[in-house]
């Protein structure tokens, strides 16, 4: 692993997205007579994207997986570090500029009830991307629409229906179109299958990976469940209190995590088969409160296999075993 530099997986493709150092901070009042503290939601989050491959971030609530997604968005600037577009840094850009940028990259929302306008059609929706971005005239845009749900596997009659008049995962379907209008490159899906049955969760899934092989989309895909991970992830980033704390191949880090907080969770991920359930490692106590995160390591609270070290010193992401891993002793987590 002589090849990774700095806190960066080396890519082996062509790049389409470049975070380096990125950061979010949230200034937070506690009271008239308190000092402002400060919440690091992202705290130097690195990584490539690349194009037609997928990297999961994976992690619990409160780990700074929707900061990142909000981010890479653009919906909300960070507040430090570069995100890199075809090698163009997006932060500084002008207004005219972040609009052509934004067309490259989209978002799929975890809520398919919440994320469609109740009121518009589905061609509407379908079709306002390209009203506020291009100068197609409304048949244009409708035939857009129209080829565009025969691609996610929907009717072209269901056009002029209503959201409500969908199942969950045919409104995720719908969901995923509209990410699609503008032609964009790389794909953010935030949770997409959370909110769908089980039975429906795999089609949604094939679909997705189906329309990246055919348009060598970029996915960004944010989940907490380790075994949807599994099905769709080229590369997987595991996060914890706005950290990456081990990224790296998916096959790598699945077959023998090296950080204890990932060794916890593919511990408690459900397995049909007993021969391939993980020893169970129990992590003391609760997420610390991102307001106090504690000094040293910030696992070293909950952490099974803590030292005095851990307690003081905070850990390098660094190479072990061809991933990045944050613990002084990943060596030895075999």
């Amino acid at each position: 692993m002589t090849d990774i530099l700095a806190d960066v997986m080396p890519a082996t493709g062509p790049v389409v997205l470049e975070a380096i150092h990125l950061r979010k901070h949230y200034a937070v009042k506690r009271g008239a007579f308190k000092p402002a503290a400060t919440v690091k939601a992202l705290d130097g989050v690195s990584f490539q994207l690349e194009a037609g491959k997928t990297l999961a971030v994976v992690g619990e609530s409160g780990c700074g997986k929707s900061t990142l997604a909000r981010s890479v968005t653009m919906i909300e600037p960070p507040s430090s570090g570069q995100l890199l577009y075809d090698g163009r840094d997006v932060v500084g850009r002008t207004a005219s500029e972040m609009k052509e940028l934004r067309r490259t990259v989209q978002m799929v929302f975890q809520n398919p009830y919440g994320s469609l306008n109740p009121r518009k059609t589905v061609g509407s929706i379908l079709s306002e991307p390209l009203v506020i971005n291009t100068p197609m005239g409304k048949q244009e845009r409708r035939e857009r629409a129209v080829a565009m749900m025969a691609k996610v596997g929907l009717r072209p009659d269901q056009v002029d229906r209503y959201p409500h008049m969908f199942s969950g995962g045919q409104r995720q379907r719908i969901a995923i179109a509209r990410a699609l209008m503008l032609n964009p490159r790389v794909v953010v899906a935030d949770e997409p299958v959370s909110a769908l049955d089980v039975s429906i969760q795999a089609q949604v899934l094939n679909l997705m990976m189906d329309l990246q092989e055919e348009l060598n989309l970029a996915y960004l895909f944010i989940s907490h469940d380790l075994s949807v991970v599994r099905h769709i992830a080229d590369a997987v980033m595991v996060m914890y209190l706005g950290r990456p704390v081990e990224h790296g191949p998916k096959d790598v880090v699945y077959s023998r995590p090296r950080h204890p907080y990932t060794r916890i969770l593919m511990a408690a991920t459900p397995r049909v088969n007993p021969a391939l359930r993980a020893e169970r490692v129990i992590p003391k106590g609760e997420l610390p409160s991102p307001l106090n995160p504690p000094p040293g390591c910030p696992f070293h609270k909950r952490c099974p296999y803590a030292t005095e070290r851990c307690a003081t010193e905070v850990p390098a992401l660094r190479p072990v075993d061809e991933r990045l891993v944050a613990c002084h002793f990943a060596e030895e987590m075999a």
